[in-house]
């Protein structure tokens, strides 16, 4: 099997995007191309040197990079594609396409699923591209941008069905501040990248509604559970569920204050409208797409995921968060 190499591209300019692009060009002989849909933004980033939008500190050198807004052009020069849009736009970017896929290494890096066709990223390259399964790899695991972006000691894992393009992938990855590690299973690990922000927005709820850390973390080990039994009905495979992939994202994405999705449930906790939120965030919020994802996934597979169903009914049915989450507590133990 051909290993995954040659020119990488970034696909996406969000500040996860300028993060990854950050850990691949960390390497010194490494240049990338980009796609970024603004020409404003790629012609203030070759000016200023840096993302003129997200993580502004970071510095690239831009003479390594070859930007354009043209997918097809980038699709074209480039053999290892990195994609980094949030999950609602994925459809309406690769509408563009005309350069086929089947013959490109896909690495998804989004932590989401493919509203209306309710697929994980790797199925949906794979069923509607026809990208085989073995040229997919997924990147996941407890790292925020802007702690990346800061050089903070940080973990990522690159999960693909075969071992030995992950462990080659992870050596791109790998630097002074990014240790790498490997796993197999793919859909386990996209699908508990959708979850935890599900479960984030629950964290946020509860703290917008002055619920405090002591619940916090009966709240974070319920939905460690409920992220596990619906891990393996769906793919049911050999894992640990305390690996860093799993259950430290999910303990830093519903902890933390860099976590945009805790950050839009702790408003909605405090009444804020979902529009009205989304609207003053100015960013994407993956787990609200999740959050209905999931709930219809699971119509074929009966889980019982009561955070999930609580975050649903508060999301899309208007159900008072505070009438939701003490149903939830009733529930917990």
């Amino acid at each position: 099997m051909k290993l995954p190499d040659g020119k990488i591209a970034i696909m996406g300019g969000g500040s996860w995007a300028t993060a990854i692009a950050k850990m691949v060009m960390s390497h010194e002989d490494e240049t990338i191309n980009w796609y970024m849909r603004r020409d404003d933004r790629i012609e203030d980033f070759k000016r200023l040197g840096h993302n003129p939008a997200y993580l502004t500190g970071v510095r690239f050198d831009v003479k390594r990079i070859g930007f354009s807004s043209d997918i097809n052009k980038v699709v074209r020069e480039s053999d290892i594609l990195i994609f980094v849009t949030p999950s609602p736009y994925l459809k309406s970017h690769l509408k563009k396409l005309k350069t086929k896929l089947k013959d490109k290494f896909i690495i998804t890096a989004i932590k989401g699923i493919v509203p209306d066709e309710n697929l994980i990223v790797s199925e949906y390259f794979h069923k509607i591209y026809g990208v085989p399964e073995d040229q997919i790899a997924v990147l996941a695991g407890p790292c925020h941008a802007e702690e990346v972006a800061l050089e903070r000691l940080s973990y990522l894992t690159i999960g693909c069905a075969n071992r030995d393009s992950a462990k080659y992938l992870a050596k791109k990855f790998a630097n002074h501040f990014i240790k790498t590690s490997v796993s197999q299973d793919v859909p386990g690990i996209e699908f508990s990248s959708v979850l935890k922000n599900v479960y984030a927005i629950a964290a946020g709820i509860c703290s917008g509604l002055k619920y405090g850390d002591n619940f916090q973390a009966v709240l974070m080990a319920n939905a460690v559970q409920e992220m596990n039994r619906f891990i393996e009905t769906v793919h049911p495979i050999e894992r640990k569920i305390d690996d860093s992939v799993y259950l430290g994202d999910l303990l830093v994405t519903g902890y933390s204050n860099f976590s945009r999705n805790r950050v839009f449930g702790t408003m909605i906790g405090k009444g804020y409208s979902v529009k009205s939120a989304q609207v003053e965030m100015e960013m994407i919020a993956e787990g609200y797409y999740g959050t209905k994802c999931i709930k219809e996934i699971n119509k074929h597979y009966h889980v019982n995921m009561p955070i999930v169903d609580a975050v649903y009914n508060i999301l899309y049915e208007r159900i008072s968060p505070m009438i939701e989450i003490k149903l939830l507590t009733d529930s917990f133990r």
